[in-house]
């Protein structure tokens, strides 16, 4: 028998049909075919739950401890804690299981917190009510019970349970609305299309009595493609069947608009919905500064077996001369004597270890933890970071990453929504020449809005008024923009002045604000009414025109045409398109003028278009007809012959003119990205919108400059030529000019230097990441990186969530692992902003699944400088003069104990008492730190603000770099040599106090460890720069804190201990000249050298951040007074060139002086005139 036949049959009925075939068979409202037809096999699908949490009830302790105890340090306190237990050690185990059980609560108590909330999300989602047909019924359920199968009705303004395959709505010609902001970023109204046998099916018992199968392919990630077709049964016929694609799916996530009612058969659920699959797990982040700490304990776990091992061996070489293994005062018993030499060695060292364990410090993951926690709050009560206009201020949804806010490298940003506010405006129009501008005031007054303005003569010639009338018709009618149902709607038809609108929606923005400009230039769209398209023109007069063919637009023309017929029987073709699009077809027309207008526009970042126009006789027109039902009706490659049907046919256009629409950028958007590549940080755009409208934007917001060279590298141009040669031809261009690329330092943002800028594609990426074929060298991703690092900026558009999720992790695991950031405001970003070191959701107009599922959230991109350059920089300074202070602290702390071993018989003796040894990382040290890693400010908020480039200083873990670290721990060395062996020459002579009595160990040790709280404590004062009363009370209150503890430790015979040896010793200390002479001494020598290492380096080799603290930086910083000069004089050069080169202003008389509002077009109406 054939195994493979078995294999199939088992998965086909044990694994479910869609783990073994590249299709599902969904029988509609889970009615069996009829007799006769196919197979009746049912299948097992997930239900409609959505799980975004990370724990459940059951595995929350176990998956949380050994996510915590993957953690070095915490695995490392067990297993001392554990040999404190089983083992006789100088200390007790409650010093390192009280601090480690301290540690491990409170963490999983905040990672629980955060699940909760998770969980609480999920289930609002989940127990959403639906409206679903049973038996010709409308019965109620909750979202989760969902099944695939089920036929949906969904409401106006709700949001589709699940990815549906459209059946019906009210509408008679089978249409709904539909926004996609929370999956594509697009507010914009997009259409779909009812299946042509079921569009009719309007009411319950009609969609309930359907019978129908559906066959589509299995769940898969690409929003915007889908392969289907659904079989219609009747009683007598053979079933029907239609084609079904991305035009007839409705997405889970996405809104029904414009439409009462529609019904919908759900053919994918829960985590198999398109949006489901573009969300990627959510992984437990770790900052660069905790990778640091992870490593500094490492070196610090050598050390600590380094000396115990050290201690071990000496023991034993000291214990080998007679009578010192057992002096008189200690005599070993038979059974101590008979015991095996290398367990009794490694008890030792075990003992030696827990002796010295306090080098490792566990408390720093304490404060680590607590300064995380509270200094989020400093972001979520930043008033600076609230916006007024939505009422919303910043949330942290995770506080582990504060600090890598102070080391990003990368920025990756969605487009609309986050950089723009997706509010298209239009700005002017150019027709034949003249340029067209609504709203424009005149002497002082702003004229009517249906009068357009003639800029260059105020009474054309008759041609002119005649092409300037086809120009404002093209515009009418060259859209796909439909009118809304509403009562409003026959405001211009009923009363043309009543001053009231129609209300447009269409799939693209900028359609809607150029028809809604031409309205204010005098010509109304009205509607489209039995495929005939109805405009008022100025005189008031309805004109009809039947809607004859549309040919579309798609990302490779880059244009659209409509077919009209007039009333009069004239037929014309309209088409409007990116200039590049149009221009080659064009063989008449103020080709020149028209060119340099879009140019211009193009420059100062405005969206473009141009429209041109071409007369057809009836046998012309029949002959597109022929041509392009001879494309329509092709199953072979009919996307290849309907453009090749369209580019016969779009050609010999006249050209009539251009429009310029502005896609409103987010406020202070641009000042933003500027100030970010000021600070070192590369901004790249991943946007699912078409290159031209992606573009565009980049140079508004000042991500593409005046002298940036644009490199393509997409699907037009690999088609052109072959995705090797491009690459190589681009890596060339770069690589030849890559000295002058000089970004990193403060030129970079010179509007003279010669800079690049790349524009990809998402089948372009597709290709990319695709490994080659050959298997050479794996693939081209090497080549496409070192592209992009010599470009000051990237556009990636035409982008699905996933590919986006690709770009990042591409960057982040590159050779030099940069720190990455992804900021986007939809459910399209959550996976780049899942995949990236930080991200952060805006909380915009699209949902709330980008915040919800962010690391941070904020509600403008504006929010990103401050976060960053001022939040991110403060966090890094504050955790890495905590971990380098620790280790400092602890080294200082144990050294001398290391060294008092030599003077003991290395007998394990402590030098410091119990009470000490507990309290010097808990109580005396602990509160000083804490205090600094949440108030430290090293240099004023607005001088960060003002200058970006201090970013630099703190950029790439400069602050935990070996370098630094080495430091640190030497001047611990250091102090730890000063304390012990100063201590000790005081001690050399025998002390004697007042009465006799000769100082003991414990006051050795206690003026030792008097000494070292004082220094350490100082040393963290001398490097505070910003003062508060807290901060004296706090660094202060410790030290009189330990003076007053001790004193009592001292002074009172305590009941509840077995010994008394520290009574009376620090107060009998105090009564000695010499110790306080020691006291002051050494700690002035301890401090010293760090003192002096500090006023060489800012005088000899000061950092940018040292000649800022400096007094004259007010008035001299050189940085930022260059840039702005520097800038402004560029600008103004650049200004000043364009100005020479054009002609004065032609005006007419009645026009002395006009100027466009906003004011800041004023010089571009003055002077922008085309001859």
């Amino acid at each position: 028998m054939d195994c493979s036949l078995v294999r199939t049959l088992v998965h086909r009925y044990c694994a479910g049909e869609e783990n073994w075939v590249d299709s599902r068979t969904i029988y509609v409202g889970h009615r069996e075919p009829p007799p006769g037809a196919e197979a009746y096999i049912p299948q097992r699908y997930p239900d409609n739950r959505i799980v975004s949490s990370k724990y459940t009830f059951w595995n929350f302790i176990p998956k949380n401890l050994f996510e915590q105890f993957r953690r070095v340090a915490n695995f490392y306190f067990l297993i001392i804690f554990l040999v404190q237990l089983i083992i006789d050690t100088p200390t007790s185990p409650v010093t390192s299981g009280l601090p480690l059980f301290f540690v491990i609560t409170v963490t999983a108590i905040k990672q629980g917190y955060e699940d909760w909330l998770r969980h609480k999300a999920d289930n609002a989602m989940n127990q959403c009510p639906v409206h679903f047909i049973q038996h010709g019924k409308l019965v109620r359920k909750q979202s989760r019970k969902l099944r695939v199968g089920d036929i949906v009705m969904v409401k106006e303004d709700e949001t589709f349970p699940c990815d549906l395959i459209f059946l019906s709505s009210n509408r008679g010609d089978g249409t709904c609305h539909v926004t996609t902001a929370s999956l594509d970023g697009e507010s914009s109204h997009k259409t779909h299309y009812a299946v042509q046998d079921t569009k009719g099916f309007h009411t319950e018992e009609d969609i309930g009595g359907l019978h129908a199968t559906i066959e589509c392919e299995q769940p898969q990630p690409d929003l915007y493609k889908f392969v289907g077709r659904i079989n219609v049964y009747s009683d007598l016929n053979d079933p029907v069947v239609r084609p079904l694609g991305s035009e007839n799916l409705l997405l889970r996530g996405a809104t029904l608009k414009n439409t009462e009612k529609i019904f919908g058969v759900a053919i994918y659920t829960g985590m198999e919905t398109k949006m489901a699959l573009n969300y990627q797990s959510k992984s437990q982040k770790r900052s660069a500064v905790e990778k640091s700490m992870n490593a500094f304990l490492i070196v610090y776990l050598c050390i600590l077996i380094s000396k115990a091992l050290i201690n071990t061996v000496l023991k034993y070489v000291w214990q080998s001369e007679p009578f010192r293994d057992e002096p008189w005062y200690n005599r070993k018993t038979e059974s101590e004597r008979q015991r095996n030499l290398f367990l009794k060695a490694f008890t030792d060292f075990l003992a030696f270890m827990v002796l010295f364990n306090y080098i490792i410090p566990v408390s720093m993951y304490v404060t680590v933890e607590m300064q995380k926690f509270l200094g989020s709050y400093f972001i979520t009560w930043d008033e600076d970071m609230f916006d007024e206009e939505t009422g919303e201020g910043p949330l942290v949804n995770t506080s582990d990453l504060n600090e890598e806010l102070g080391q990003v490298e990368y920025i990756f940003t969605d487009k609309t929504g986050t950089l723009t506010e997706n509010n298209m405006e239009f700005k002017e129009c150019c027709i034949e020449g003249h340029v067209y501008v609504p709203h424009v005031i005149c002497n002082g007054q702003v004229l009517p809005e249906s009068s357009g303005i003639d800029m260059i003569d105020s009474s054309p010639s008759v041609n002119g008024r005649e092409r300037e009338e086809l120009f404002f018709r093209a515009l009418c009618l060259c859209h796909t923009v439909q009118v809304k149902d509403d009562d409003s709607v026959d405001g211009p038809r009923k009363s043309p002045d009543g001053g009231r609108s129609c209300v447009y929606i269409s799939s693209s923005p900028d359609e809607v604000a150029l028809v809604e400009g031409v309205q204010r230039l005098g010509f109304t769209y009205l509607r489209l009414k039995d495929n005939y398209m109805e405009i008022l023109n100025r005189e008031n007069h309805v004109e009809r025109f039947e809607l004859l063919e549309i040919l579309s637009f798609d990302s490779v023309r880059r244009r659209m045409s409509v077919i009209v017929k007039s009333a009069t029987g004239e037929i014309y073709l309209f088409c409007k398109g990116a200039d590049s699009s149009i221009f080659p077809r064009v063989i008449e027309g103020k080709v020149d003028q028209i060119r340099a207008r879009v140019e211009r526009n193009a420059v100062e970042g405005l969206r473009t278009l141009c429209v041109a126009y071409k007369r057809l006789i009836q046998e012309e027109y029949e002959g597109i007809c022929k041509l392009l039902q001879a494309a329509k009706v092709a199953l072979q490659d009919r996307e290849k012959k309907l453009a090749e049907a369209y580019e016969q046919i779009e050609k010999d256009l006249t050209l009539l003119g251009a429009t310029a629409v502005e896609d409103r950028l987010q406020e202070k958007a641009a000042d933003t990205i500027e100030a970010l590549q000021k600070a070192g940080i590369k901004v790249w755009v991943l946007t699912g919108d078409k290159m031209e409208t992606a573009a565009a934007t980049c140079y508004a917001c000042k991500l593409f400059r005046r002298n940036t060279q644009l490199l393509e590298l997409t699907t037009k141009r690999i088609e052109e030529q072959s995705l090797h040669d491009v690459l190589f031809e681009l890596s060339k261009t770069v690589l030849r000019h890559s000295g002058s690329l000089t970004r990193d330092n403060l030129s970079g943002l010179s509007a003279d230097m010669q800079d690049y800028g790349l524009i990809i594609d998402g089948a372009a990426l597709s290709l990319i990441m695709k490994p080659r074929e050959d298997g050479s060298s794996g693939n081209y991703r090497e080549l496409f990186l070192e592209i992009c690092r010599s470009c000051s900026a990237v556009l990636c558009c035409r982008m699905a969530p996933l590919q986006k999720a690709q770009i990042v992790k591409l960057i982040k695991f590159s050779k030099e692992h940069p720190i990455t950031l992804a900021i986007g405001d939809g459910a399209n970003d959550v996976s780049m902003i899942l995949e990236a070191h930080v991200g952060i959701g805006v909380i915009g107009k699209e949902g709330r699944q980008a915040a919800r599922n962010s690391d941070y959230a904020i509600p403008k991109f504006k929010h990103l400088k401050k976060m960053l350059l001022v939040h991110g920089h403060f966090y890094y300074i504050r955790i890495s003069e905590l971990v380098q202070y620790f280790f400092y602290k602890n080294v200082c702390f144990i050294f001398p104990q290391f060294l008092y071993q030599f003077f003991c018989g290395f007998s394990q003796q402590t030098l410091y008492d119990t009470a000490y040894l507990t309290l010097y990382n808990i109580s005396f040290t602990s509160l000083p730190i804490l205090l600094y890693s949440l108030m430290e400010q090293h240099v004023g908020i607005d001088v960060l603000k003002r200058d970006p480039t201090l970013y630099r200083d703190v950029a790439k873990n400069a602050l935990l770099r070996w370098r630094v670290f080495i430091y640190w721990t030497l001047l611990g060395l250091f102090d730890a040599l000063v304390f012990f062996f100063g201590a000790y020459f005081v001690f050399e002579n025998t002390t004697v106090t007042s009465n006799g009595q000769i100082f003991g160990n414990w006051t050795f040790g206690t003026l030792v460890f008097t000494v070292m709280v004082f220094t350490v404590t100082l040393k963290l004062a001398l490097d505070t720069h910003y003062w508060t009363w807290i901060n004296h009370f706090v660094i202060w209150g410790s030290l009189l804190f330990y003076v007053v503890f001790s004193l009592l430790w001292g002074g009172v015979i305590w009941p509840f201990l077995n010994y008394q040896r520290m009574y009376y010793v620090f107060i009998q200390m105090l009564s000695s000249g010499p110790a306080w002479l020691a006291i002051v001494l050494l700690v002035t020598v301890s401090l010293l050298p760090d003192v002096l290492k500090k006023v060489l380096c800012r005088q000899l080799w000061p950092t940018a951040t040292e000649r800022v603290q400096s007094p004259g930086y007010q008035s001299t910083c050189p940085s930022a007074a260059w840039y702005s000069s520097h800038s402004q004089q560029v600008t103004l050069a650049a200004w000043k060139e364009k100005v020479s080169t054009e002609p004065p202003p032609t005006l007419g008389s009645s026009h002395h002086h006009c100027s466009s509002i906003p004011s800041h077009s004023c010089p571009r109406s003055r002077v922008g005139m085309l001859v």
